[in-house]
């Protein structure tokens, strides 16, 4: 299987994954003037799977090193594949979560509320389990991190003063939603491998973990998307019928969304090798800059709103900074 080499590797293919994680929602955006997001959920799904095993039986397969993708899934242990299935439980609950809260408060405040809350837990969490790169910069860029949230959210305070809307729902479903994504990163990687070149029996080398979480998210939706389907959060309940009656483009604009975020996790997951499970969940989870870009310039979800511009530029610089030291805890 395909190993990564280096930590400079690693960090790109971080950024990677911070790109993948902050512009998937961008097909959801494009999709939901046609499309009901319950309805795309499924196909977003179904591309997560099918990426993951494009990766499996591709790099997951190639090189001399670790162990191939068949062999490995041949000899994971139950309780190893339970961990990862239970990862993917836990972010199909989260993710729907925070899709709902896109369609409801806009990617520029769903993102920033909901991945942001999952960025500081998220590397707290994974850094206690693994105590990999410096703690004091790792941490100080989690805080300068967490500021540029609340300074978004002050910005979007602004934004809903003027326009005299208010989705609290929107709120709650973001930070709901951040709260457990915070917490299936951990289930993947305690499945994991310690030493991807010499993996130790039972326990899974990345590519088949990845397979094993996106498994768990597609077993998970036909719980969780039936029960959204029939109480959607807003606007009327959808059938599978309707999902069966969707056009060529609305599919595949779904299951494209949901390849891009498989990209990113399985990128971040080899990234951890090098950079360690904190550093590299941390990094990723930097999408929030990425949607926030997004809604803010491509979306024009402030347009309008007097008096935020400096309130968004430094919310953006302290993202970067607060990025930056991420990147440096692990030199």
């Amino acid at each position: 299987m395909y190993i990564v080499s280096s930590y400079s590797l690693a960090v790109i293919l971080c950024v990677v994954t911070m790109l993948c994680w902050g512009s998937w929602a961008n097909t959801q955006k494009l999709a939901q003037k046609s499309w009901r997001f319950e309805l795309f959920y499924w196909d977003y799904v179904i591309g997560i799977l099918l990426m993951s095993l494009i990766f499996s039986f591709t790099i997951g397969s190639s090189g001399e090193q670790g162990r191939g993708f068949v062999e490995d899934i041949s000899q994971a242990g139950f309780s190893n594949i339970g961990s990862a299935l239970l990862g993917g439980i836990i972010f199909n609950a989260a993710n729907i979560l925070i899709v709902a809260a896109i369609a409801i408060a806009g990617m520029s405040v769903a993102f920033p509320v909901g991945i942001g809350i999952a960025l500081v837990l998220g590397v707290v969490i994974n850094y206690l389990a693994n105590p990999q790169g410096n703690a004091f910069w790792l941490f100080i860029g989690v805080a300068l991190i967490t500021v540029a949230i609340v300074l978004d959210a002050l910005a979007y305070r602004k934004k809903t003063s003027q326009s005299h809307k208010v989705p609290t729902k929107g709120i709650v479903l973001s930070v709901v939603g951040g709260i457990l994504m915070a917490l299936f990163y951990r289930f993947v990687a305690s499945s994991m491998v310690t030493n991807f070149e010499a993996p130790e029996t039972g326990l899974l080398t990345p590519y088949t973990a990845v397979f094993i979480f996106s498994a768990g998210i597609l077993i998970s939706n036909f719980l969780f998307n039936s029960i959204l389907m029939r109480k959607p959060f807003e606007g009327v309940p959808v059938t599978y019928s309707q999902y069966f009656k969707g056009n060529l483009k609305e599919h595949f604009t779904g299951i494209l969304g949901g390849m891009i975020w498989c990209v990113g996790m399985t990128f971040s997951i080899i990234a951890a090798g090098k950079a360690g499970f904190a550093i590299s969940y941390g990094l990723g989870q930097g999408a929030t800059l990425v949607a926030a870009s997004w809604g803010v310039f491509i979306w024009k979800e402030f347009k309008g709103v007097k008096s935020i511009a400096g309130l968004l530029t430094t919310m953006f610089l302290l993202f970067f900074v607060g990025i930056g030291m991420i990147i440096y805890a692990g030199i």
